[in-house]
């Protein structure tokens, strides 16, 4: 069983993760466990404050460190506990390296994980030289604080433990899973709003589907995120189906 725990401010919000979809699946059949630490009840003062003003000046307030410092301690003790050896540390930051779907397989396979989700400015300097392991980012923009990023990795996670979905195949075959886009899916009705289904996909041709999907992978990711391919090991067979892919395009907007 792997074992997360998030330093919040703002528990309430990982109610999401524990009572929806797969991830209250995971949960129910004991493939992870989620706690959360809340600074504020680590603080010693009346007002049960976290945050102060940046030393330097400047706006917004900064998160002290030594609410996050007994609240990190409070939760990597729990995981130790609990038999994990070495807890990582993981801070949510705009800063930090961006999520990607090799960074959740590295994660994953870590026993235990202790995300902090920060809130104002950011937290205190000191707080990640002495606790953090790495940072991580889930893209190039700011959201009010950790709490939602942390939920999209920890989700991103619990949907590749074994067991976690109804078909094992589901996060093989995901988006980015093999360094590709995800093919077009079509479901009943065969016909909707007068578009039909790719007849290949009502052949009952295994090979012929398998083959149309590797192409429409490729295709997409060529035209969303090209990118990818510039990284990803094509084979021969992987070429020529690009080809085909870009020449059926071409086709098609000469025929409009």
């Amino acid at each position: 069983m792997k074992r997360y725990d998030v330093v919040t401010i703002f528990p309430g919000m990982f109610d999401a993760l524990l009572d929806f979809g797969i991830t209250r699946r995971a949960l129910d059949l004991g493939l992870f466990e989620l706690g959360t630490w809340d600074p504020r009840d680590f603080t010693q003062d009346a007002y049960r404050r976290v945050d102060d003003r940046p030393y330097g000046g400047g706006p917004g307030m900064v998160m002290m460190a030594e609410p996050l410092q007994h609240a990190i301690e409070a939760a990597v003790g729990r995981q130790k506990e609990g038999g994990v050896a070495r807890p990582k540390v993981v801070l949510m930051s705009p800063q930090g390296e961006r999520l990607s779907d090799a960074l959740v397989r590295e994660l994953v396979d870590e026993d235990g994980i202790v995300f902090i989700a920060g809130r104002y400015e950011g937290i205190d300097e000191r707080v990640v030289r002495e606790y953090v392991d790495r940072e991580v980012s889930i893209g190039d923009y700011v959201t009010s604080g950790g709490e939602l990023p942390a939920m999209v990795v920890i989700d991103c996670m619990v949907r590749r433990l074994p067991g976690s979905l109804n078909d094992a195949e589901s996060a093989t075959q995901d988006s980015f899973s093999a360094g590709l886009l995800d093919w077009p899916h079509y479901t009943r009705p065969e016909a909707w709003k007068g578009s039909g289904v790719p007849p290949v996909l009502l052949s009952g041709n295994h090979a012929a589907i398998a083959r149309w999907r590797r192409k429409q992978s490729l295709g997409r990711t060529y035209a969303r995120r090209p990118e990818l391919l510039e990284r990803a090991q094509l084979s021969r067979e992987d070429r020529q189906l690009l080809e085909e892919y870009r020449r059926e395009q071409q086709e098609g907007q000469q025929q409009q």
